[in-house]
């Protein structure tokens, strides 16, 4: 997905809003930190509203801001632009707007889950090919989505609004997650399980879990081979997640499908196995926030800034402890 510019999450009225909060010497934004033009201005600056593309906030660029006081990312993960403890040393504020961003993927997370329980890409890949066959229909699978299980692994912000998204429908969500409790789960209406017993028990599994050291290759061919038979894999959080080997063989049998949001390598190579597998549908990064949708990030980062203008306790605060198990 491409990176929206400043213009994008701030159209006229979000800019009117921001107007509004915080005195605005020169409206544009800053693209690099590096030249004496920009470490001018961040000698004055007491907030700091960031996003997708931001240049690393190094300790060097701290030190050209002695004002500092807050962090506001207008978008997901801070990783991309906090490489180092700098900015919790100093006591500076990080928040994020994970939350906002996680609306659209739960949503296009519900949709691939809805498509694939009425098994909508095998039927429509028959109806193309039948030609004079008027037997076609009888040999897909029948699809449904009143029973079944859905698997969500990772409960992070997207787990759970898929988790309270499925709510709506008839079906049994399992979760699996080494920081969520049977509390957590029941409150989602849920239940907390390990992952083996998730992807044994699960029609669709959809995958939630942040890119970790841990979580690399999470689903390997071992525990993609616990998937039942027919089962899907829906991955719209990291392609780091998934040994890609390993499901493309599982697909290329015609044994497991997948909705690919993302992969690794992301792009992948345009000779992937994946690209013509008709049990496989693949998306370039596109669950995120996008078009319109950005303005949700841009509210997200205007509201920690009213907060934090009012003396509020932020609403979605990074801590540096946070970091070892978040996207």
């Amino acid at each position: 997905m491409s990176e929206p510019t400043i213009r994008q999450l701030f159209d006229d009225a979000r800019f009117e809003r921001l107007h509004t909060l915080a005195r605005l010497d020169r409206p544009e934004a800053l693209t690099e930190l590096g030249s004496p033009s920009s470490r001018a201005r961040l000698r004055d600056i007491e907030v700091m509203i960031t996003g997708w593309g931001c240049p690393l906030l190094t300790g060097e660029v701290l030190d050209a801001a002695p004002r500092l006081r807050a962090v506001l990312h207008a978008a997901g993960t801070v990783k991309t632009h906090l490489t180092d403890a700098s900015c919790w040393e100093r006591g500076i504020l990080v928040t994020s707007a994970a939350n906002a961003n996680a609306v659209p993927v739960a949503e296009y997370t519900l949709a691939a889950i809805l498509h694939s329980g009425k098994r909508v890409s095998a039927f429509a890949e028959a109806y193309r090919r039948r030609g004079a066959d008027s037997a076609w229909r009888e040999r897909v699978t029948a699809g449904s989505n009143y029973g079944g299980v859905v698997g969500i692994v990772g409960l992070s912000h997207t787990g759970r609004r898929v988790a309270r998204l499925l709510q709506a429908f008839d079906r049994t969500v399992l979760v699996s997650d080494p920081y969520a409790t049977e509390a957590d789960a029941e409150d989602l209406g849920t239940t907390l399980v390990p992952l083996p017993d998730l992807l044994r028990r699960s029609d669709i599994v959809t995958l939630h879990a942040p890119s970790l050291p841990e979580t690399r290759n999470l689903l390997d061919a071992d525990r993609l081979a616990l998937l039942p038979d027919h089962a899907t894999v829906i991955n719209t959080a990291r392609g780091s997640l998934i040994d890609t080997d390993a499901l493309t063989a599982e697909c290329v049998s015609g044994r497991l499908s997948a909705i690919l949001d993302v992969t690794d390598p992301e792009p992948l190579p345009v000779d992937s196995p994946l690209f013509g597998l008709p049990n496989v549908q693949l998306t370039p990064h596109i669950a995120g926030a996008m078009g319109t949708e950005v303005h949700r990030l841009a509210e997200a980062a205007l509201d920690e800034l009213e907060r934090y203008a009012k003396g509020l306790p932020p609403a979605y605060p990074i801590h540096m402890r946070d970091l070892a198990r978040i996207a």
